[in-house]
């Protein structure tokens, strides 16, 4: 189901019920960009520890921002049956407040998604607002005090409410009280702009929402005026106003309230916006970040960290994509065992079952829920020789989840997973290599990997003025390299040795050598003089 500013408030109330049903919740998010190339050095590499990976992709949460956001809704019937309700979410920058924002397109993200089908016109012209609680204060304080305004500056938007006044102003000079006239064609912040601009100037007017774009605009008295303006009824009550300007933040805040587990797939991306939009601006602390997330979502699933450790363990054939992932559990990989759950889509949802629709978020944050459940069957069948229950709960399904939960996998870096609830372990990757040059002055660390570029993908740091150091996460690579390179005339390739290749503790070897060769010398000296 898709859902733009529109119709959003009216799914709100229904939302939150299933929500509170839901055994569940698993997510995907689509953004204008992913890595910002225009900043120095922001390549993911295998070099990054957690803060300096967190670092760089903070820069870039900030310059880039979310086109669409996918939330399935699992929720687990009497039966051994989970009903899925899946929504697509255009979302575009709140434009009510005093700044603008301010987002970076990149062309490869765009032209990704458009080759999947992407809707732009409904991410620009009816994509849901949002804040987060720092745009959301500042909003505040203009409300109450009467300065707020719509941050557009096109002349397409200006000539709507030029329009929509002369049209007020053309018919309120005949009108009687108690007449009304329909304003047409409004849309986003025009529908609450027009109504506060007209009631502002006109002491006479009242204007009401009709939906479907229009507003309805009546001549009253100056007494019936106030009435009315002291009335809960009124739509343009500033705590309403505000209410439409959060926009999605109030289903964030949902999501937030009632704590049911979250489920993605190489989910840090979409955590980290999450954060960054719709609760606080990102903080310049790893660890905060961290338990900023840990407070707001306490039971967090990757299924890519589930699914990279049943590979492991020869569960399940080694695929990449979720889509892959999804095709190889349901080819049923433990036909002697119980049968998985159902997985039905709800009736507003069915098109998902009929085709596959690849990088629309509301698709994939159906597979990745499907693929939660299919892998925790499996590892419970597996964990306890077949002897499940007909109908296992999703708390024994926790249960044997337990080792994954709040471990968001960690994409070519130096853990294998970020811990949430603790703290990150290091991952086990091949030997290190270095690389002495000789006879070819002024190597660049690019040219060291286009020389290595053909044979593997290796991540390159200068060590020393000749030396160089490769990391790569395929232990054949680095076997392969070891051996073209055993003869080469100017590249001499060994594995790393910290005690011998660190520069830190050559210089400490060579301190130390100096202060031998001096305390001898002295002892020398000082026999020869008592001799």
């Amino acid at each position: 189901m898709e859902v733009g500013a529109e119709g959003f408030a009216q799914h709100l109330p229904r939302l939150r019920r299933r929500i509170l049903r839901a055994a569940f919740v698993a997510l995907d998010v689509e953004f204008t960009g992913l890595h910002s190339t225009s900043l120095q050095n922001n390549e993911p590499s295998l070099f990054d520890s957690p803060a300096e990976r967190y670092g760089k992709a903070r820069q870039s949460v900030q310059r880039f921002t979310l086109v669409q956001l996918g939330l399935a809704i699992f929720s687990k019937e009497n039966s051994n049956k989970y009903v899925v309700h899946s929504y697509n979410f255009f979302l575009f920058p709140s434009t009510l407040g005093i700044k603008d924002v301010e987002f970076t397109l990149s062309a490869s993200s765009i032209q990704f998604l458009s080759h999947y089908g992407f809707d732009y016109n409904k991410f620009l012209k009816d994509g849901i607002p949002y804040m987060n609680e720092v745009q959301e204060k500042i909003l505040r304080q203009h409300l109450l005090a009467g300065t707020w305004k719509v941050c557009s500056t096109s002349n397409a938007d200006r000539d709507v409410l030029k329009k929509a006044i002369d049209e007020v102003t053309t018919w309120i000079g005949a009108a009687k009280e108690e007449d009304t006239m329909v304003l047409q064609d409004l849309s986003g912040y025009h529908m609450i702009e027009v109504q506060l601009v007209l009631r502002q100037a006109l002491e006479n007017v009242w204007t009401e929402p009709l939906g479907d774009k229009k507003v309805m605009v009546k001549k009253v008295s100056p007494a019936h005026r106030q009435l009315l303006e002291n009335s809960s009824y009124d739509r343009c009550q500033k705590k309403l106003i505000l209410l439409s300007a959060r926009g999605f933040t109030n289903l964030f805040q949902i999501l937030v309230k009632v704590k049911k587990p979250l489920v993605g797939h190489n989910m840090l991306m979409d955590l980290m916006h999450l954060h960054d939009k719709f609760y606080r601006p990102l903080p310049e602390s790893y660890e905060e970040f961290k338990r900023n997330i840990h407070n707001l979502f306490p039971v967090i699933i990757d299924t890519k960290t589930v699914t990279k450790s049943m590979q492991k363990k020869c569960l399940c054939p080694r695929v990449s994509s979720l889509v892959e992932t999804y095709a190889v559990l349901c080819s049923n990989l433990n036909p002697k065992g119980p049968p998985c759950p159902v997985i039905a889509l709800a009736s507003g949802c069915s098109r998902y079952a009929e085709k596959k629709f690849p990088h629309e978020a509301g698709y994939d944050a159906f597979l990745c829920g499907s693929v939660l459940l299919m892998s925790a069957h499996l590892l419970l069948c597996r964990s306890t020789d077949g002897a499940v229950e007909a109908e296992p709960s999703f708390s024994q399904y926790l249960a044997v989840l337990a080792e994954h939960v709040n471990k968001v996998n960690f994409i070519r870096g130096g853990v294998s997973s970020i811990n949430f609830s603790g703290e990150d372990s290091p991952c086990r990757h091949p030997p290190a290599l270095v690389v002495h040059v000789r006879g070819w002055p002024g190597l660049t660390e690019g040219q060291i990997y286009q020389e290595f570029k053909a044979r593997c993908c290796f991540d390159v740091r200068r060590l020393s003025k000749n030396q160089f150091i490769l990391l790569s996460n395929k232990y054949k690579q680095v076997r392969h390299v070891l051996r073209d390179y055993r003869h080469h005339p100017h590249l001499q390739v060994s594995v790393y040795r910290h005690w011998r290749h660190s520069p830190s503790v050559n210089c400490l070897l060579q301190i130390s050598g100096i202060v031998a060769l001096w305390s001898l010398l002295a002892f020398v000296l000082g026999g020869a003089r008592s001799c």
